[in-house]
């Protein structure tokens, strides 16, 4: 399994704030060029938002579904990424201290990630899982905290 964690110098919410907008998925989510809602009231239990994937000249789409929400600790998501299959990506949220520890569990479940899942494919996810979370970070830090989160999303 792919299990990496990340200490978060900011409070559980303005992470929630990231993870819960349908729209800045490609801000954390290392390759992702843009996303879109698809199904539901993102990120409730079922929907599902449509992203862009852009590697050089090429694009392409894939989606990804709800399949355990459960805040202010648990998101747990699956991707489908068409031939090579799907993925669980399991975030759990934890406050530690003033700040947060997140940590993601990903693994292939079908397709042909699933069938062909070893220990390199294990590292390769740990290293896009380091910038990832690099990524999720910062889209954390630019979230207004208290009174000022309140002014900015009313």
């Amino acid at each position: 399994m792919a299990v990496r964690h990340r200490y978060v110098d900011r409070a559980p919410d303005a992470l929630w704030a990231v993870l819960n907008d349908p729209y800045r998925f490609g801000d954390w989510v290392v390759g992702t060029s843009s996303s879109r809602p698809e199904q539901g009231d993102w990120p409730q239990l079922g929907s599902s938002l449509r992203y862009t994937v852009r590697l050089g000249p090429k694009t392409f789409e894939g989606s990804t579904v709800v399949r355990r929400y459960e805040p202010p600790g648990i998101l747990e998501l699956e991707a489908h990424a068409g031939p090579l299959g799907t993925a669980r990506i399991a975030f759990d949220i934890r406050r530690w201290g003033d700040g947060t520890l997140v940590i993601v569990d990903e693994h292939p479940l079908r397709g042909i990630g699933g069938s062909a899942h070893n220990g390199i494919v294990d590292r390769v996810i740990q290293l896009r899982h380091r910038q990832m979370l690099k990524r999720l970070e910062q889209a954390a830090e630019d979230e207004p905290v208290g009174p000022a989160r309140r002014d900015a999303h009313a």
